[in-house]
């Protein structure tokens, strides 16, 4: 380290109720989403309606998340996180009171979906804001555990209440859920802009949207970025059907997605070393070769023990490249548009969210879910091979 230069320059009042935001609103979102697809086989619906919960998730976010993204290039990233603190509550409430049927649920996936894509968008930004370019790397890795942590405890939540019963009690986890976002609220209305955030101008022309995407890399960082959060997702919507398929009880089904977290938080710890060792582009070729790995396993119908096995490739895989797709995209983006490109990547999130849930359900229709696992390996390797053939000197 050379003579005078700062060891870090993080901003630890912005950073501190910026990671305990991050970490509750990460088990909200986590005990939401399992315990929907749970309500959903509770009620017996079909598998065309248990794509359509799952996607009603990503559904108007398509719409929002560009103009949201100019929104925050003007230095409103604390706003959309109160907002999207409040649309995530709403959702929560609906759940807990009325979550009597099919139509319901969509409509409040919707609401939650909306106040997921607010948040994670203000979420993105303000690691931008939480330090300066020495220690910018190490926002993101921490950021990302913490997620993992909220990723962990959510499932570890949900088995310890179902025990060894088939299905969990929702309405006790959704009463939860509602509970931790009241928290989320109160902790999100407390976060303020940093002052030492570099504001843009209002009167500031934005960066066109297509200048923004002929940037060399992007658009395979993008589609990087979406296969990854796509399979996370579909992992945590499809593991309990799996279990369901395959006679195995929610607490195992749990305890799978608890492995599949610590693997990640390990991965996201290891995140700065590994890159500085390997670089951007091989790292985000392999662990997404690794993730695809664990996902062929879980698809071949193996002994229990290599599902586990399979949990710990998917984490470690995906956590790193989860982390290493968000920081390619500030890598890569203009620096007056950030907050734009990151929603785009986001809008992207969202389109697969929405398109690939529905082409699972007509998989798991057709060839059983397990179906679904191996389809989404092909596109993880596929996705990790365009961003190897792109970047190759990064």
């Amino acid at each position: 380290m050379a003579e005078g230069r700062p060891r870090h320059d993080y901003d630890l009042r912005l950073l501190t109720p910026f990671l305990m935001h991050a970490l509750l609103f990460q088990v909200v979102t986590g005990l939401t989403r399992i315990t929907t697809s749970y309500r959903a086989i509770e009620i017996d619906v079909s598998y065309v309606w248990y794509g359509a919960i799952s996607s009603g998730y990503a559904l108007l976010p398509i719409f929002l998340a560009i103009p949201l993204g100019r929104y925050i290039d003007r230095g409103n990233d604390s706003a959309a996180i109160w907002a999207g603190s409040g649309f995530q509550l709403a959702a929560n409430v609906g759940f807990w009171l009325w979550p009597d049927n099919a139509f319901v649920l969509t409509f409040y996936s919707v609401i939650a979906g909306i106040g997921h894509l607010f948040v994670m968008a203000g979420h993105q930004t303000l690691t931008l804001r939480c330090a300066g370019p020495v220690s910018r790397e190490g926002v993101f890795g921490w950021y990302m555990v913490v997620l993992s942590v909220g990723q962990m405890i959510a499932p570890a939540l949900i088995g310890w209440m179902a025990g060894s019963a088939r299905l969990p009690p929702t309405q006790p986890l959704f009463a939860l859920a509602m509970a931790c976002s009241l928290a989320a609220m109160a902790l999100a209305l407390s976060m303020r802009p940093s002052k030492a955030a570099e504001r843009v101008k209002k009167d500031q022309t934005p960066v066109p949207l297509g200048e923004i995407l002929r940037v060399r890399g992007l658009v395979a960082v993008i589609v990087a970025s979406v296969m990854t959060v796509a399979s996370l997702d579909l992992a945590v919507i499809y593991l309990p059907l799996l279990g369901v398929e395959r006679h195995i009880d929610a607490g195992l089904i749990g305890s799978m997605l608890v492995v599949r977290a610590i693997a990640s938080i390990f991965s996201r710890v290891l995140y700065g070393p590994l890159l500085r060792m390997f670089g951007r582009t091989p790292l985000t070729f392999w662990s997404m070769a690794l993730a695809a790995a664990g996902y062929v396993m879980i698809g071949l119908n193996l002994p229990l023990f290599w599902m586990f096995v399979a949990c710990v490739l998917m984490g470690f895989g995906l956590g790193l490249a989860v982390t290493v797709c968000l920081s390619n995209v500030v890598d890569l983006a203009p620096a007056q548009a950030r907050g734009t490109a990151l929603t785009m990547r986001l809008t992207g999130n969202r389109i697969g969210q929405f398109v690939i849930p529905f082409a699972g359900a007509l998989i798991a229709g057709a060839s059983g879910v397990g179906g679904v696992f191996l389809v989404i390996a092909v596109l993880l390797f596929g996705a990790g091979g365009g961003v190897k053939a792109v970047l190759k000197q990064r």
